[in-house]
């Protein structure tokens, strides 16, 4: 007998014995009920993307700029241990790109440059290299429970990349916030840092003169991204062919003015960010020369209906900005959900979207005087929606804007990095059950120690509260909150900081209630030895 023959009997043999130990011996759970179902466990790593807290053709501010810089980790359970066992979370410093044609090395579009030439500060503004090296640490968590936070008095600081592992990577959350008290632009800008991704639309922004839009894109990984950057208006979508193609280096950012990818000056644009290849993260800068601004964070994914939680009880303008994404109408109902109950806001009844185009629509006098959160109810067919509102509080000279995007309902938690003692509002919207929510507020970062408390959240209403503030945490300390569903329906959610007035301009900020990606679905395998056998 050939020794080929022998070798083939002898494998035969021992694939046979394997098998049988197999069958002897099936995985825990195979034995009477098969295959274990889809676990959930806490994620081993996280990443996080901050753009560039400063608008690249910001002149003269850095006297008048300041951005906190806050990170956190929620423990678990809430007050427990915040040790984390040599866990490393860091945020650091992106690179800043050349020119690649739509911007210069500073993010200003050419264009701009040119119409502002004559004005030496903007020049030497922009100019100036960031003051934190690419690669720089900038903001390190060590702890959970506990958030840390960096003060950063320049108009220019950089865009930043994080990655936190082990213990501090489950609901990892970070944001920064800036202060702006003089100049073009003065407010609060507020942005929650977030994952990269391959989509994001933003209903919302505009290309209308007085304002200066900037989408930031920022690459984590260590190869170049290259995306599409499209504007859909009113008559639906533009002609962009600067948009097309944007090369985002590894690990750097790259600012784009809105207006720099089309002639047309409008006032209400959706942009959609879609990546050809790689991931990037994504927001806009929006700053309106008259009344302020705030960054506008990406909607939540396009659907029939939407949510959009936390418009301040004292609004005094509320503008919707709808845009139907395929090429199919939208049709939808409006409804306020107040503290009491949904009505139907007077004289705004419905809402017609064609498809592809996007619609605004002024909501005179929408809250009357009541925090509430705007829901649109998709007629039976309607085609999916992104939608956002500009909210602007204040009169005259001393007005502020912020944006209210359209939020999807909160997983298992949900965590806000930046909170102060009595400058924060958490809006709850529960659509249509009602639910049950717990709130820790975290040790300050400068002491104190965590508090908790539980609402309900009745079905078709919003709760607009002062959220817990930790025991023994100073007036100028920051905190965190993590908001947790323990039952009921879905919940919607979004946080304003409003510091006191300075100057009399009601500056102001929001964000929305997402979730905080702690944990992730992992499914079980189920062992099959047949494969080892062929055919």
């Amino acid at each position: 007998m050939k020794a080929t023959t022998l070798s083939l009997f002898a494998v035969t043999a021992s694939l046979a014995v394997v098998t049988g130990v197999a069958a002897l011996n099936p995985p825990p759970g195979d034995r009477a009920t098969g295959a274990r179902a889809t676990a959930r466990v806490p994620v081993q790593r996280t990443t996080l993307l901050c753009p560039a807290p400063g608008r690249p053709d910001a002149a003269g501010t850095a006297d008048t700029a300041e951005t906190a810089f806050t990170a956190f980790t929620p423990s678990s359970p809430p007050g427990g241990d915040s040790t984390a066992g040599g866990a490393a979370a860091d945020l650091v410093a992106a690179a800043k790109p050349a020119t690649d044609g739509r911007t210069t090395s500073d993010g200003a579009d050419t264009k701009e440059d040119k119409d502002d030439k004559g004005d030496k500060g903007a020049k030497d503004t922009a100019d100036k290299e960031p003051a934190v090296k690419a690669g720089t640490p900038v903001l390190s968590l060590r702890r959970a429970g506990v958030p840390v936070s960096r003060t950063a008095k320049d108009a220019t600081p950089p865009a930043l990349l994080g990655t936190a592992e082990g213990p501090l990577a489950p609901g990892w959350s970070a944001q920064l916030t800036t202060t702006v008290t003089g100049g073009t632009g003065r407010g609060l800008y507020g942005v929650a840092c977030a994952a990269p991704d391959t989509s994001f639309w933003f209903p919302g922004a505009s290309a209308a003169k007085g304002r200066r839009d900037y989408l930031h894109l920022t690459n984590p990984d260590s190869t170049a991204a290259v995306v599409d950057v499209e504007l859909y208006g009113k008559d639906g979508r533009l002609t962009t062919p600067t948009g097309e193609g944007v090369n985002v280096p590894p690990r750097s950012t790259v600012p784009v003015l809105v207006s720099s990818l089309t002639d047309a000056p409008e006032d209400d644009l959706t942009v959609h960010v879609a990546a050809r290849t790689g991931r990037v993260g994504a927001a806009v800068h929006a700053v309106d020369d008259a009344i302020g601004g705030d960054w506008l964070s990406p909607a939540a994914d396009v659907s029939p209906g939407a949510v959009l939680p936390g418009i301040p009880a004292d609004a005094t303008s509320v503008r919707l900005v709808a845009l139907a994404t395929g090429p199919d109408d939208a049709d939808v109902r409006l409804r306020l959900a107040g503290p009491d109950g949904s009505i139907t806001p007077a004289g705004h009844e419905t809402l017609h979207v064609r498809g592809g185009t996007t619609t605004a629509v002024e909501l005179a006098d929408l809250t009357r005087g009541e925090a509430g959160s705007l829901l649109l109810v998709p007629e039976r067919g309607s085609a999916p929606v992104v939608a956002a509102l500009r909210v602007t509080r204040g009169s005259g000279e001393k007005r502020e804007t912020a944006f209210v995007t359209a939020g999807a309902a909160l997983g298992r938690r949900g965590t806000l990095a930046d909170n102060r003692p009595g400058a924060g509002t958490l809006s709850l919207t529960a659509a249509d059950r009602d639910a049950r929510v717990r709130v820790t507020a975290s040790a300050g970062s400068g002491g104190g120690r965590p508090v908790t408390a539980e609402y309900t959240v009745r079905a078709g209403t919003t709760l607009a509260v002062r959220p817990p503030r930790p025991a023994g945490v100073s007036a100028s300390g920051t905190y965190a909150l993590t908001v947790e569903r323990l039952g009921g329906g879905p919940v919607y959610g979004s946080r304003m900081l409003a510091p006191a007035a300075s100057g009399g301009v009601p500056a102001f900020t929001i964000q929305p209630l997402t979730d905080d990606r702690s944990t992730v679905l992992v499914p079980e395998v189920e062992q099959d030895v047949s494969v080892l056998l062929g055919d």
